[in-house]
């Protein structure tokens, strides 16, 4: 006998029983959208305090195998759910896009009361832990539109590496197989949203942050044009390349998350005047499933060449020579399962109308152009920026955490990290752009000239966009060595995007023959998000690539720091 016959025989008062008795958290949870929990809600089929005590219940069920989760907000998330919970019982309907919708935070972006560890031991040192003063800016945005923030997600160091390999949390391993990476920074956050222990997550993005792991698990990842999202709050890897976006499980969500993130910033400049530039929101508006038809796209030969464009970059002033040998050693092969995949994902975006090309024009003159955007001698002025509005009251610089900590600060961010700060005998220092002379020569005009490359390739093709490969390998094993050692990927040929600021996403391509994802990603010009995400989606609903995970509660790899 079912349970729905029970239920019908139990109670005379027939259909609002059967209706109630109906509801299967197993059945309709795992892969709900915005738009269907929204409606259960309102149908009163679940309440929001069921809602996060199942995603609380699969987390504490899952996490100590994935290790998706560094911090659970249990308390914090109940107490939200039950103010959602009150106001519907009053016949109140929140008016939020994001209301009753439990989501993670990456664990960079400031929470206020909670450590804001970026993945590093040193920001939880006992009694000299960041404790967060305030909220960043788009986590307001988020608790305005009524997400419920069920933790903070793991993420290796300061975001700097393309693993998840955490100091003070551990590994994270993928949703599909927890011996293969995520990809990293975000490796916290796709693990948690593909492997439905939340339903939205946030990311960062300073190479490829959000996208490559986007693409390990089967997730949207939206890379916003830079300026269209604020990024205030989030501790930096590098502030000129920073960036940060939602990650979901459909374009769908996607869009409506970036509408609540988008918006202009008196605490970063660069937001300042977007209002006025972007395609207005919201970005639901853009999603057409005939999006595709008559749509040019170039698939640029520098990304399937491999040819490198060093992180971070190279300054004016290091010789050509040595500038192209730092190239060389970047550069990162497009492995032969990976080119399988990828043309059979462009024969679907032929088989929906849309026009593939190659752009030759963007080769290896295009990526050592590129390579000349040289960002990393201000990294450090932007981690005391950080620290100095969103560091604890101990300390609100570098200096300042050296000496209250009696440690040394994570390299990366203060620039002594010596792959990126010596050029053979040249050792880049440390500068503030405002007095530094250099920084047009290092930044503003290579990154202005690289721009218009980019634009007059589109332009001279009459291209809408650009499309490639947002991963140039399969995700790794980690129960094997890479290249004769620890695995450090896998990695992707898509930091070009945050040097230049164009929006990107990755959108859910054809899969390996193993069964583990690919992620197809698209670039657009600035300002276009609202079309990127409809190529994007009218992609998603013709393929039906994604599919959910079967979580596990062994594994075979410990995730333990």
């Amino acid at each position: 006998m079912t349970l729905l016959t029970v239920a019908a025989m139990a109670s005379p008062s027939g259909p609002a029983s059967v209706a109630v008795s109906a509801k299967d958290p197993a059945r309709d949870l795992p892969e709900v959208s915005i738009a269907t929990l929204h409606r259960y809600y309102r149908e009163h089929r679940y309440s929001a305090t069921e809602v996060v005590h199942w995603y609380l219940d699969r987390i504490h069920r899952y996490n100590g195998i994935y290790r998706a989760i560094e911090t659970v907000f249990d308390q914090d998330a109940l107490a939200a759910a039950a103010a959602v919970d009150a106001a519907l019982a009053q016949g109140q309907t929140p008016t939020g896009a994001l209301w009753g919708v439990p989501m993670v935070i990456k664990a960079n972006t400031s929470i206020a009361g909670t450590v804001t560890s970026a993945g590093w031991s040193g920001y939880t040192l006992p009694a000299h832990a960041l404790i967060a003063p305030q909220d960043a800016p788009i986590v307001r945005r988020l608790k305005a539109a009524g997400a419920i923030l069920l933790g903070h997600t793991n993420m290796p160091d300061l975001a700097n590496s393309d693993t998840n390999r955490s100091s003070a949390f551990g590994r994270t391993g993928n949703a599909y197989d927890p011996r293969y990476s995520p990809g990293g920074s975000s490796g916290g956050t796709v693990t948690s949203v593909s492997g439905n222990l939340a339903l939205l997550g946030n990311g960062t993005d300073t190479g490829n942050s959000i996208r490559m792991p986007a693409a390990t698990s089967a997730l949207i990842g939206v890379f916003p044009t830079r300026g269209l999202v604020s990024i205030a709050g989030i501790a930096p890897l590098d502030w000129l390349l920073d960036n940060t976006g939602p990650i979901a499980r459909s374009v769908e969500d996607a869009a409506i998350a970036l509408s609540v993130m988008a918006g202009e910033d008196a605490e970063d400049p660069v937001t300042l005047g977007s209002a006025s530039q972007a395609q207005p929101g919201p970005y639901t508006r853009y999603l057409d499933p005939n999006a595709l038809r008559g749509k040019r796209f170039g698939v640029p030969a520098f990304v399937l060449q491999g040819i490198g464009i060093p992180f971070h970059g190279v300054p004016a002033y290091i010789p050509e020579a040595t500038a192209v040998a730092r190239q060389v050693a970047a550069a990162l092969p497009l492995q032969t399962a990976t080119r399988r995949v990828f043309e059979q994902s462009l024969n679907e975006l032929r088989a929906q109308g849309a026009t593939i090309v190659s752009v030759d024009a963007l080769d290896a003159s295009f990526a050592r152009t590129a390579s000349r955007i040289a960002t990393y001698p201000y990294v450090r002025e932007g981690t005391d920026r950080f620290l100095a509005a969103y560091g604890p009251t101990a300390y609100h610089s570098v200096a300042a955490y050296e000496q209250v900590t009696g440690q040394r600060g994570f390299e990366a961010v203060t620039g002594e990290e010596s792959a990126n700060r010596d050029f053979d005998a040249i050792h880049l220092t440390q500068a503030q752009i405002a007095s530094d002379p250099a920084f047009d020569a290092n930044v503003r005009l290579p990154r202005a000239h690289t721009l218009k490359l980019y634009n007059e390739a589109l332009d001279r093709l009459h291209l809408d966009g650009l499309v490639y490969p947002a991963i140039q390998m399969p995700p790794m094993d980690e129960s094997l060595p890479q290249d004769g050692r620890l695995s450090e990927g896998p990695h992707s040929a898509t930091g070009w995007v945050n040097m230049i600021g164009v929006p990107a996403v990755v959108v859910v391509g054809v899969p390996y023959a193993n069964g583990l994802p690919f992620g197809l990603e698209f670039s657009a010009r600035r300002w276009h998000d609202g079309d990127l995400l409809g190529w994007a989606y009218a992609y998603e609903q013709a393929t039906h690539h994604r599919h959910a995970p079967t979580l596990v509660t062994e594994g075979l790899i410990s995730g333990a720091p």
